[in-house]
């Protein structure tokens, strides 16, 4: 359940705001990458890395030997963040010129998964994530591979969405001048894919056809 706190209580355009679990959960799962915020001695950190929820958690995965992960497994408290851009709002002046965007800001410390059924879930749905069906066209991670990754999760609890749609906002006085005003759609396109120089002479897989 999401948790309303004055953390995620915004201080401007409060009616943006919500609180609402699918929204939020859509945002999430439509995104490919978050970036996690933390204070280590004193010194504020914010690294970007990617992600996937899974029902109320949101897991990252890292090498064991990473500071960065290391530091978020001791507990520290995080704020993680998203943000998709949908459109540039282009108004009659600068001052009210915006973005079309979702966005969700959420505060939690991490918990290291310690079972080895959800460990290694979490590797497949990570993988499949980025690239839909990827994970079964590989070959198998080793035992090795499996102990050098921490996988970390977050509780989806305390958290907000917020976001903007429609179209320029213009003071009264602007909206009869002769200047352009609208929107610039904005999306991530993926292209086709390239084949490095061990991959040139092979069939491209049917997933990565499926995936651009």
């Amino acid at each position: 359940m999401i948790t309303q706190t004055p953390k995620t209580t915004p201080s401007r355009s409060a009616k943006r705001a919500t609180y609402d679990e699918a929204t939020i959960h859509s945002i999430l799962d439509e995104s490919l990458f978050c970036t996690i915020s933390y204070s280590l001695e004193g010194q504020p950190m914010s690294i970007p890395t990617a992600f996937f929820r899974k029902d109320d958690y949101l897991y990252i995965h890292g090498s064991v030997g990473s500071h960065f992960i290391r530091t978020l497994e001791s507990g520290c408290p995080v704020c993680l963040s998203v943000m998709l851009v949908d459109a540039l709002v282009l108004a009659k002046s600068a001052f009210h010129h915006s973005v079309n965007y979702r966005s969700v800001v959420m505060f939690a410390s991490a918990e290291k998964v310690e079972d080895e059924k959800e460990k290694a879930e979490a590797m497949f749905l990570i993988t499949d994530k980025i690239v839909p069906e990827r994970w079964d066209s590989l070959r198998p991670m080793t035992d090795s591979e499996v102990r050098k990754t921490t996988i970390l999760r977050f509780k989806i609890e305390e958290a907000s969405a917020k976001l903007r749609t429609g179209e320029p906002v213009d003071d009264d006085e602007d909206q009869t001048l002769p200047i352009w005003s609208g929107l610039i759609p904005v999306s991530i396109q993926k292209s086709k894919p390239i084949a490095d120089a061990l991959s040139k002479e092979l069939p491209l897989p049917k997933h990565l056809e499926r995936y651009v």
